[in-house]
């Protein structure tokens, strides 16, 4: 097939314009950390603890209004329910630190920074069964109810994808 001059001086001018164009386009770079990264990164700790601290409290409330605690039981829930705040000075490690330490240095790090929280994780599932024993039949059952749903995604109740009350849970399906 033989093509006429105009042809050619077309297809030649729309090349060198898509040229024209892609170079001017920069590439696009994707997020070093991932996008849960940048957003944790955009936030203040101090306004992300606020926030996380109200979600608890909210929390917190209804699980109590569903109780339906009795006055001998307050005690008992003030107890449970301060075990259950995050640390008040807990700030998320910092990844460039951890970026600077030799391996056998992030490595000890890292296992100081579990033995803390498998001990938090003691005193809330400690605080967790003391509360649970003042409860009545019944209010066990909601509580077993209430906080089982905290566990798996998707549940009734669900808002964060993370097991509730100071359990983990292993989420399967998902």
């Amino acid at each position: 097939m033989k093509h006429s001059p105009k042809q050619l001086i077309a297809a030649t001018a729309l090349a060198a314009l898509g040229l024209v164009a892609a170079a001017q386009t920069p590439p696009s770079q994707p997020p070093v950390n991932g996008p849960r990264q940048e957003r944790m990164e955009r936030h203040d700790p101090a306004q992300m603890r606020q926030f996380m601290q109200a979600r608890v409290a909210k929390r917190m409330s209804k699980l109590k209004d569903t109780l339906q605690l009795a006055p001998a039981q307050e005690g008992a829930w003030t107890a449970f329910t301060a075990a259950m705040q995050p640390p008040a000075n807990w700030t998320r490690p910092d990844r460039a630190e951890f970026e600077r330490l030799a391996t056998p240095e992030r490595i000890d790090r890292m296992q100081a920074l579990r033995t803390e929280r498998m001990a938090r994780m003691d005193k809330r599932a400690e605080a967790t069964k003391a509360f649970y024993a003042s409860l009545n039949p019944v209010q066990k059952r909601v509580f077993d109810l209430e906080t089982a749903r905290r566990g798996h995604r998707g549940g009734e109740g669900h808002e964060s994808g993370r097991g509730g009350w100071g359990m983990h849970h292993r989420h399967q399906g998902s």
